[in-house]
């Protein structure tokens, strides 16, 4: 499969959408409480991709994964209990989202070896990240991934797992 990852149009909310949404009623069958709050929504999504913080993993024209990129953007993370590994500039990624047809096929664990490229192309070698206590699949990933566990951190009233990874300068 020859995958890319680019950042989002606003011609592919529609798509971005659909994918968010069947993953939001996964969480949902899954037992989950994680976006279950009517976060995220399509406002979310719009407002990534004009700010150009949304990216796609695509093959084809067909977009088979979705996630928004900050840098040194997400507030909530200088109150976390625990400690982060790194004081220093950090990527974080937020709205994880593969689509139904590829689910088990690797799709999430290429995105984030993409947005850790993203990360060293941008010389920041700190990437962080956090995920709901009960999201075991992306938990699992994290670890796979050498994802440190840091602690806790809150979003909208809920406690979420933080995790954080170190890159090395090369990928080589």
């Amino acid at each position: 499969m020859d995958y890319h990852f680019r950042k989002a149009k606003i011609s592919e909310i529609p798509q971005i959408w659909d994918i968010l949404q069947l993953a939001i009623k996964r969480r949902k069958e899954d037992g989950s409480d994680q976006w279950q709050d009517g976060y995220p929504n399509l406002e979310v999504v719009q407002n990534d991709i004009e700010k150009g913080e949304g990216f796609v993993l695509t093959e084809g024209e067909t977009v088979v994964g979705y996630c928004a990129i900050l840098i040194n953007d997400e507030p909530e993370y200088a109150k976390i209990e625990g400690k982060w590994l790194t004081n220093d500039d950090f990527v974080v990624f937020h709205r994880v989202a593969i689509s139904e047809k590829y689910l088990g096929k690797g799709c999430a664990v290429k995105m984030i070896g993409h947005i850790e490229d993203f990360a060293r192309n941008n010389n920041i070698y700190s990437v962080k990240v956090d995920t709901n206590f009960d999201n075991f699949a992306m938990m699992k990933i994290f670890e796979k991934l050498g994802y440190a566990f840091c602690g806790h951190v809150y979003f909208r009233g809920a406690q979420r797992n933080a995790y954080e990874k170190v890159l090395h300068k090369s990928k080589f």
